[in-house]
């Protein structure tokens, strides 16, 4: 494994009422194991090609030339919403904090909004003639992402001529007639095809994810590779005892059933799974939030979290499951000398301790605290941060979502409530009176 799975500290043996009876965990188990079968066919048929991404490489090799381009420019701007930005920008930020790209990459931004302020400062600052375009829709007609492309389609057309164009632009859509496509097709860019069968938020092993990443420079196929080691052994298993994403998908959803515990904060210590956080929170929330069903997710990060929602955790009502991600930074940055703390007695616990040291303790101290305090708490370990450790989370995650969504009965890739917002958004920017008096 990659990673270790700790949930004593969340069962009631160790954090009392709050926690989860063993017998609870252990019956939500053998009800998640009877969803293995159906894993299993959901591979054979197709009917879920996620299942079989992870031992796949032939598609990598046909996305390399379309990556290698489109990392010659400067910049690279990926349009998309939701699971067609977050996972990008998760795999990404392995690469880049925010200070810039691996040397000879280019910067990725993810425009994941339609704030205008915000796309007229892209346009106003990055130089268009050397940025790639790179536009996500799986349906091909998601309205924020349509509007961003055609938003920008001038900027860029103005900049690099009309005869130019297509070679700044890359769409990905659904193979079908759709508005993305069509406006593709007429500019005459590459359109590379989304499988219909995978859902935005459980994309990112896709060339959705994919493709970003191998601009960014990461080894997408360790990342495969990772996330195959975290499912094989699910695929090939007769009991979901002893698997971590069943075991965590158990203990969620018997905590909320059992002990009213509605919401789930995951709080990693490490920068480069910021963006791991707000992935996790999309794919929980959207895949599980039906019926009645769910628990809410919460993304915070340590330490930054621990001066702001530390104390509602501790002493507020006890509604809560934690998560907390622990890579081992020890020794990890420049130690302080003793002479640096000028013989202040009450730094004496700095001295030749290193950022990665301070890093680790208040994890770990964390953790405690929480468990201390009765809160249900379970622990991942991560040696390592690299592309294998990414994907084995990512697989990890989602395979944790699926057996929660068959625990709770629910289809864990439709998403009802969200459609319904999308066509009131379509009726209200319709029935909008225009800036020259007439309605559109």
């Amino acid at each position: 494994m990659l990673y270790s799975h700790v949930i004593d500290d969340a069962l009631d043996a160790k954090v009392g009422k709050h926690g989860l009876p063993q017998a609870s965990l252990e019956r939500e188990l053998v009800r998640a194991s009877a969803a293995l079968d159906k894993f299993r066919r959901w591979k054979a048929d197709g009917t879920l090609p996620l299942l079989s991404l992870p031992g796949t490489h032939d598609d990598l090799a046909l996305l390399k030339p379309h990556a290698e381009r489109f990392a010659r420019f400067e910049h690279v701007v990926v349009l998309g919403t939701g699971g067609s930005s977050l996972g990008g920008q998760t795999l990404v930020a392995l690469k880049d904090l925010g200070f810039g790209p691996a040397p000879g990459r280019p910067k990725l931004w993810f425009m994941d909004n339609v704030d205008p302020a915000t796309i007229a400062e892209l346009s106003a600052r990055l130089p268009l003639a050397r940025t790639g375009l790179i536009v996500i829709s799986k349906s091909g007609t998601t309205a924020e992402t349509l509007t961003q492309f055609l938003t920008l389609l001038p900027e860029f057309e103005a900049k690099v001529g009309k005869d130019k164009l297509a070679n700044h632009v890359i769409a990905i859509t659904e193979p079908s007639d759709n508005a993305l496509s069509r406006i593709a097709g007429g500019i005459g860019c590459p359109i590379l095809d989304h499988d219909p069968r995978v859902g935005g938020r459980f994309s990112v092993l896709s060339l959705v994810g994919m493709l970003p990443a191998m601009i960014a420079g990461l080894d997408v196929a360790a990342v495969r590779d990772g996330a195959a080691s975290v499912l094989d052994p699910v695929l090939q298993a007769s009991d979901a005892r002893g698997l971590a994403p069943a075991v965590g998908a158990a203990l969620s959803i018997g905590l909320a059933k059992e002990r009213g515990i509605g919401t789930t904060v995951l709080m990693p210590y490490c920068d480069r799974l910021g963006y791991f956080g707000f992935w996790y929170r999309q794919l929980w929330a959207e895949s599980l939030g039906k019926g009645g069903n769910g628990t809410t997710p919460v993304r915070a990060m340590g330490t930054v979290d621990q001066h702001s929602q530390l104390q509602l955790y501790l002493g507020g009502p006890p509604d809560k499951m934690f998560t907390v991600v622990i890579l081992d930074t020890a020794g990890q940055g420049k130690p302080i000398p003793p002479a640096a703390l000028g013989g202040d007695k009450s730094l004496a616990y700095l001295e030749n301790k290193s950022l990665g040291d301070l890093l680790l303790a208040e994890a770990d101290a964390t953790a405690a605290t929480l468990i201390k305090n009765g809160r249900p708490t379970r622990v991942i370990r991560i040696a390592t941060l690299d592309e294998r450790v990414m994907g084995a989370l990512m697989m990890h995650y989602m395979l944790e979502t699926m057996f929660a969504a068959e625990l709770l009965g629910i289809d864990a890739f439709d998403q009802p409530a969200v459609e319904e917002g999308k066509i009131l958004t379509r009726q209200y920017l319709s029935a909008r009176v225009s800036s020259t008096g007439r309605r559109s």
